[in-house]
């Protein structure tokens, strides 16, 4: 089933709607707040690096009160359970049965703060409910509903009692991204008080209309050519000489949803090259693996992608011709 016109131009309005209503409180970062809500519509989650103080937390509760869903927030520690996250079974001695005491991750928007300064065995409790947003518990599957976004952040500068995320992990977070700090007018907005409170925010979208927002986005038409495009702007990670690591299938996969989702944002029903070039390096750099010497001489992720953008040509109207 494909797009049509006027479903495209509802979900560009309704898109442009939540994002007006989370800048109300989280002032000056359109971009940062057009990535995550594009996220959460491609059904993927969002690893923010930042240093503290930057709005992480309000962004989570501001993105959960305009969508009207429930937000929970857990705070990593090295001592975290696997069942702080996920919930544990309780044995009940009224009913004499064992009963499931929910973690804070049946939630609609997770905010997984400092993820790094668990274990890797506590961060692996997340790798499930990412992928397929179910948890299991003594062997019993439970979904956490929908819609599901799980918010991470890490602390690029603080490193002291951190466990570095593991590729499998990283490679489930469709985007990651950095809100930064506000530019002097922004900030000069904050100082006087212009920041809505979150709690004074209205709902723009009920949860389920923001699930059909969801399946409106994967109807959006991607033509073979935008499709062999992002199939080799992946292939070009995978060989370009500083990288020991590519771009996996889920990776390229993740970019054609989000393309997909950009697409429609725009009140388009097909989506383009530029969609595909305004999101790869937000959806592929985290994905990368450098070789050593190329991290010592000071290349980036960020940057390999740049420089891949620039060498893969995108498809003309003469190549579709």
């Amino acid at each position: 089933m494909t797009l049509s016109q006027e479903q495209a131009t509802w979900f560009a309005q309704t898109f442009s709607q939540i994002a007006d209503n989370i800048e109300l409180a989280i002032l000056g970062k359109r971009h940062v707040i057009e990535l995550v809500l594009t996220a959460l519509l491609s059904e993927g989650h969002v690893l923010l690096e930042d240093v503290p103080g930057t709005g992480k937390t309000s962004l989570a509760r501001a993105l959960a009160q305009s969508v009207k869903g429930t937000n929970t927030r857990i705070q990593f520690t090295p001592d975290l359970l696997p069942g702080d996250i996920t919930g544990i079974t309780v044995y009940d001695q009224k009913t004499g049965a064992f009963e499931f005491h929910a973690g804070p991750v049946f939630a609609n928007i997770v905010l997984a703060d400092e993820i790094n300064r668990a274990s890797p065995k506590t961060q692996s409790a997340l790798l499930e409910v990412m992928e397929e947003g179910r948890v299991t518990v003594d062997g019993v599957s439970r979904p956490v509903g929908v819609p599901f976004l799980v918010i991470a952040t890490q602390n690029p500068v603080e490193q002291a009692g951190t466990y570095r995320l593991p590729e499998a992990q990283l490679d489930r977070f469709l985007m990651k991204a950095s809100l930064g700090y506000p530019d002097h007018a922004a900030t000069v907005r904050i100082l006087d008080g212009a920041a809505v409170r979150i709690d004074d925010l209205a709902p723009v979208i009920a949860p389920q209309a923001l699930v059909g927002m969801q399946d409106l986005a994967r109807d959006v038409f991607t033509d073979a050519l935008v499709l062999d495009y992002i199939a080799r702007i992946v292939d070009s990670t995978r060989s370009a000489d500083q990288v020991r690591l590519g771009v996996s299938i889920r990776g390229a996969l993740a970019l054609t949803h989000a393309a997909k989702t950009r697409a429609a944002s725009q009140g388009r029903t097909y989506a383009t090259p530029d969609d595909v070039k305004s999101l790869a390096v937000a959806v592929l750099a985290h994905r990368l693996i450098l070789h050593p010497e190329a991290e010592f001489d000071g290349v980036t992720s960020e940057a390999v992608v740049g420089q891949v953008l620039l060498d893969v040509p995108p498809p003309t109207r003469r190549d579709a011709g």
